[in-house]
């Protein structure tokens, strides 16, 4: 089973990551890239960079442009995990979390992929 664990993120903060937290999260993604159980995990750019485009009832489309003055959290990041259980993945999402220390306050959710998999390969 695959699972999107997404990282939410107060952009407002001004946290950046240190050194020593992308070497270790380097270490952490190699290893669980090398057993499978990360398929693909990336940071996002600021919202300030981003767009967000909507469909209204109707049929009318809007597209705005960021920053995103009413969000307080945003998604900063993403991990799509291969796990035999949620618990798994609650428990990989947990050793991606701890990789940050002490001085961080994220959260992730983490929520299973449903359907079939479009482009993947098989």
């Amino acid at each position: 089973m695959r699972f999107l664990s997404m990282i939410r993120i107060n952009e407002a903060a001004g946290q950046v990551p240190s050194e020593q937290l992308m070497a270790d999260m380097g270490k952490l993604i190699e290893e669980l890239t090398r057993t499978g159980r990360l398929v693909s995990t990336a940071g996002l750019r600021p919202t300030s960079e981003g767009a967000r485009v909507r469909l209204h009832r109707g049929g009318r489309l809007t597209v705005t442009d960021g920053p995103f003055a009413e969000t307080k959290e945003v998604i900063g990041g993403y991990a799509i995990l291969e796990a035999q259980s949620k618990a798994e993945a609650v428990e990989l999402t947990r050793r991606f979390l701890k990789v940050h220390g002490t001085d961080w306050d994220v959260e992730c959710e983490v929520r299973q992929l449903d359907g079939a998999e479009v482009g993947c390969k098989p």
